[in-house]
Formats: C-alpha cells, structure tokens, sequence
C-alpha cells in the first residue's frame, strides 16, 4: 500500500471543482527510502491546485527549507505544524522556482547519510516553506516509518504502468540517463541551444505493451476507475523548466508535459487518449531550446518507465 503523502487533505466535494488560477501551492513530503548504502533520501514534489497558473518563486521568504531540531522545541510533538522562519543557510536544497500545475512528485531529494546522526525517527524534520497567491503552506519530513516508501509506491503516486500495484514494482529501475554536451551553457537572447540526452530502461520494466490509444468514444469518456490518474508502461524523455521563467523558453519539438495533466488532448502521458511515443531507435532524443529574455534558468530532462523517473539538470545562463 502507498504511503500517505503529506501535504494537504481535502474533501470529496472540493476535489470535484475545477480551479485555473487564484488558488494554493502545497509543498510535498512524497516519503523517504532507504538506499543500498544505508543512507535515506527524502523525496519532495507539490500540488498545485490551479490548473492553469503557474508561479516563479525564486528562493527566498516564499521559497525556502529548513532543517529543524525538535529537540530545540520540546514542546512540540512529531507532527505538529509550526512556523519556519527563513534562514539563507538551509534555504537553498536543490527545489524548483517555477511550479507548474497540478501534481508534480518526486521531484528533488535530500540525501541523510547516516539516519542515526539526523536523529532518529522523530527528531530532526526538514520544513519546505512556500509562499503563493498571498497563502502560505508548509510541508514536514522525517523519518517516521508511515513515510517510508519503495518502487511500487512511488509508481502508485504516479498511476505508472496503468495503475498497476504488482510486487515487481518494488524492485524496479530508474532509467538510466546522461547529457552529452556541458552541464553549463551561456548563450544570447534568440539562439538555439541544443540538447541531446540519452536513456534507457536497464530493466526493461514496466515493459511497454502496444503503444495505442483508446479504440471508442466510450472508452474515452468512461470515469476514471481509481484515485489517480493512470500512465503508460514505456520509455520516454522530456524537457521541462526547472528554474527561471518557463514562459521566455521555446522548446523545439514541443515537450510532452512533465506534470499529471489528465485533461482530454493536454499532451500528458495522464491524458486520454494519448498515444505514448516509440523511443529513438538508439536511445537518443535530440531537441534545442531558445530564450527570448536574458536570465539564469535550470533546464530538466525527465525520463520516466512510466513508474520511476531519472532527472538530470543543464544550466543556461543567458545573455542579452
């Protein structure tokens, strides 16, 4: 069973209405997992309750973590909200500043490499503070075990492999994935930049199954069966912006979406009927970028089996 994801609650009837702009951003703790080493990674993403606005939140008074001693605050108990206040030093843990709609997991981790050091289950709990449309949320990571998570949940979060819950999942493989070419770039205003980035399945699994979309209007129609969304089985690579404003880049080709779009024809693997690309023959996506507003902006490649995803970041400084 997939674990609880903190971040917010909501009842039936507001989860039936349709916002596009004006309402909350949540921050995520989507769990924590053990790795092979002993170390543990806290895994973040949020919701965005708006289906159509976006927000750039550079780090700072809206956009911050913490790590917080419970110790210092005794009173305190394990998963009581409190107020964070921004300190620059632990601001800064690798989260995105642009946010787009709805449900975006698993984005960013915070590695603990020695999880008795943190201090135990309970002691020590790291605070994702955002700030947006005037509301401010606030999301609380530790180690308690109700948090703990393994492949199948993660695929579970995200309806991989059409909502799946088998036991295979557990052990699933992130894709493997690397960009040719630097990792920093520095181009002008209006030039292309080019992005190569190779992936593959090392495990073959979720294994992709006749990459078609729905066969009637009744299927496509038809209430979703289950809580979340449904993905696709199979390989797949896009580009997304992870940091600067996402409106002053152009993406050639046009990326499928990163975020669980499940609207009709949004261009989301989460959207009906959507069919799921073959991947190139030799593993190789070839796309370019450009920026009509000079800036810093961090570009992510996200490739996915549809269940687990692999992200690695270019950086672009660019130029008047």
């Amino acid at each position: 069973m997939a674990p609880l994801v903190a971040f917010f609650l909501f009842n039936g009837a507001a989860a039936q209405t349709m916002h596009l702009q004006g309402e909350k951003l949540f921050p995520a703790f989507d769990g924590w997992e053990q790795q092979e080493d002993g170390s543990i990674k806290l895994w973040f993403g949020y919701f965005n309750e708006n289906w159509e606005q976006e927000f750039e939140l550079p780090v700072g008074p809206d956009n911050h973590l913490a790590i917080v001693d419970m110790g210092d605050n005794p009173d305190l108990q394990p998963n009581e909200a409190f107020e964070v206040s921004f300190d620059p030093e632990d601001a800064d843990q690798g989260q995105p500043t642009h946010f787009y709609p709805r449900r975006n997991p698993f984005l960013f981790t915070i590695t603990v490499p020695e999880p008795e050091e943190f201090g135990g289950r309970d002691e020590r709990q790291v605070v994702w503070t955002l700030t947006a449309n005037g509301k401010t949320q606030r999301v609380y990571a530790s180690l308690l075990p109700n948090y703990a998570i393994d492949g199948q949940a993660m695929s579970t979060d995200v309806g991989g492999n059409h909502g799946s819950t088998h036991q295979n999942l557990r052990t699933n493989l992130a894709p493997e994935l690397e960009i040719e070419g630097p990792n920093e770039r520095t181009v002008s205003v209006g030039e292309s930049v080019s992005l190569v980035a190779l992936a593959d399945d090392p495990d073959n699994y979720p294994q992709a199954r006749g990459r078609r979309g729905l066969q009637s209007v009744e299927q496509l129609y038809n209430p979703p069966r289950g809580s979340v969304v449904r993905s696709p089985p199979g390989l797949r690579l896009s580009w997304m912006v992870y940091r600067g404003v996402e409106e002053h880049a152009t993406f050639r080709p046009t990326q499928m979406k990163t975020w669980m779009d499940s609207r009709m024809y949004a261009n989301s693997p989460w959207s009906p009927p959507y069919i799921l690309p073959e991947p190139p023959e030799d593993r190789r996506w070839v796309s370019e970028v450009s920026f009509d507003e000079p800036g810093e902006y961090v570009l992510r490649a996200v490739a996915s089996d549809g269940a687990r995803f692999s992200y690695e970041n270019v950086y672009v400084r660019v130029t008047p």
